[in-house]
């Protein structure tokens, strides 16, 4: 059931309809519950007890991580008229060592299970170097849609909770949270916090919310359908065929993937919170116009921004943050970005993905060291001059490992790379790709990237320079259009999302 389908619209009126004619909030939840559950069995029936498995694991988890804190122990105590001085510091003697034994096993059950899936064909291989005896032997278990986003929810929620938020008190909200369709594939990943006072509200959405939500889900059919999947296609006959292309078509197909990853995976969200936005329910945005960052760490707080807070808060504060020293930070950099890698893929490409952005980070964090040392380049950073070359050098470290996430076997990414300068395309190519698959030259898939990146220019001075929004009338006028737009421009049997293989 694929977001820009029309099975897809007409699931979401069915539970639209379904949902806010029910006023009492536990069949409401009831009815997130079912339909995640009908949702998720389009895709991957197979799996859906797996999920609901973990759904209740977790929620016991975070239950027993509360049930052994010191509060509530000290509480029980009080209760019973025990509350000596040695008796509360016998309790803080015990309860963070039980605590953190229930955490350990939280994390280690969400991403053994996580490790198990992503990487079963490695594993395997491991295995057959030290067993002879199972000769050519290999297994591949299928990977579970969403496993990526729903472990990593599971472990921030069981961490939140260790550090003292409360733990969810009702199975039913939980599940709902937990199982919520728009982000139940690929995200945003979302704390059960953010989201669960939510489903206390009973109240219908205004008509401008209502739009609000539409308009979101028109803009992200637009992104995916329109933009992202029309350059799927010339970066997949350019990358599929990257022996006979040449150094301008590799680039073209370079900056044209980056632009397809944007595109799409902003679209998918888009889609996602407008839906839930339709059923009241607010889920946090995942991108702010990346591709105008200046520096790699200003990207990573753009781009993907809910993997972005979840690796700061779960990996690098608990590692030392920057508050242990230059070299200390720039190893904690490294080592995140690393685990972001491997968490995208088994294969080497996305090793190296990652650490070409951790190493840009460490570069980053030295340059702002020396620079806030010496006058004149704390000046020159903030001159225009410095602006434009900080967002050049960020978008072509960006760009350029690109290559490695689209094309994560080193021998394809390693032959691009080194085709990026000096190479000529074969003649073929130019016929087959350009003139014949799509109609096309150069030239005009070029204007094309520029005038897409123009557009993101626009809608950036509109939205956080002069703070000008559509009214909902317009965006209710232009919802029809979008759509519209979609069925004439879409390319016929529309790309898979991107993020769907992670």
């Amino acid at each position: 059931m694929k977001f820009t389908s029309v099975l897809y619209g007409l699931f979401l009126v069915i539970v639209l309809i379904t949902y806010w004619n029910i006023k009492q909030p536990k069949f409401r939840l009831w009815t997130i519950i079912i339909s995640s559950i009908v949702f998720y069995a389009s895709w991957d029936v197979q799996y859906i007890p797996l999920m609901v498995v973990l759904t209740f694991i977790n929620f016991r988890l975070g239950l027993e991580i509360a049930e052994n804190s010191a509060s509530n122990n000290y509480s029980k105590k009080n209760n019973n008229n025990q509350n000596s001085d040695q008796d509360i510091k016998n309790i803080e003697a015990d309860w963070n060592p039980n605590r953190l034994k229930i955490l350990a096993l939280g994390i280690c059950l969400n991403v053994g299970l996580l490790l198990v899936f992503k990487y079963s064909t490695i594993l395997s291989q491991w295995i057959l170097r030290w067993d002879i005896t199972l000769e050519n032997a290999s297994f591949k278990l299928g990977i579970p849609l969403g496993i990526s986003f729903f472990t990593f929810e599971n472990i921030a929620y069981l961490i939140d909770v260790y550090r003292g938020v409360p733990p969810a008190d009702n199975l039913l909200k939980f599940a709902s949270y937990k199982l919520f369709f728009p982000k139940l594939i690929s995200g945003p990943i979302t704390r059960y916090h953010q989201i669960s006072w939510q489903f206390d509200q009973t109240k219908i959405n205004h008509i401008h919310i209502r739009t609000e939500g539409l308009w979101l889900i028109a803009r992200g059919a637009v992104k995916k359908g329109v933009l992202a999947d029309n350059l799927g296609i010339f970066v997949e006959l350019c990358f599929n065929n990257a022996q006979r292309a040449g150094s301008t078509d590799l680039w073209l197909a370079t900056f044209a993937y980056g632009f397809q990853l944007y595109l799409d995976f902003n679209g998918y969200v888009d889609i996602a919170r407008g839906s839930a936005l339709l059923l009241g329910l607010v889920l946090p945005e995942n991108f702010d116009f990346p591709y105008l960052s200046s520096s790699i760490a200003d990207f990573w707080r753009r781009w993907h921004i809910t993997l972005g807070d979840w690796l700061r808060n779960y990996l690098y504060f608990p590692l030392g943050g920057s508050r242990r020293g230059l070299l200390r930070t720039c190893f904690n950099l490294l080592i995140v970005m690393l685990i972001a890698g491997i968490w995208h893929g088994s294969a080497w490409g996305f090793l190296v993905w990652g650490g070409t952005h951790g190493i840009a980070l460490c570069i980053h964090r030295v340059t702002d060291v020396v620079s806030n040392n010496f006058k004149i380049l704390r000046l020159f950073w903030h001159h225009p001059l410095g602006i434009i070359l900080a967002w050049l050098l960020t978008q072509l470290t960006v760009f350029i490992s690109w290559i490695w996430f689209r094309l994560p076997r080193i021998e394809d990414s390693a032959l691009v790379m080194g085709n990026l300068w000096g190479y000529t395309a074969d003649v073929q190519f130019i016929e087959k790709v350009y003139m014949e698959a799509l109609n096309t030259s150069p030239n005009q898939v070029l204007w094309g990237l520029i005038l897409i990146f123009v557009f993101m220019i626009v809608a950036y001075v509109f939205k956080r320079k002069l703070h000008l929004e559509l009214r909902w009338q317009l965006k209710l006028v232009f919802v029809p259009l979008c759509f519209y737009a979609v069925w004439l421009l879409a390319p016929q049997g529309s790309l898979p999302y991107i993020y769907f293989d992670f």
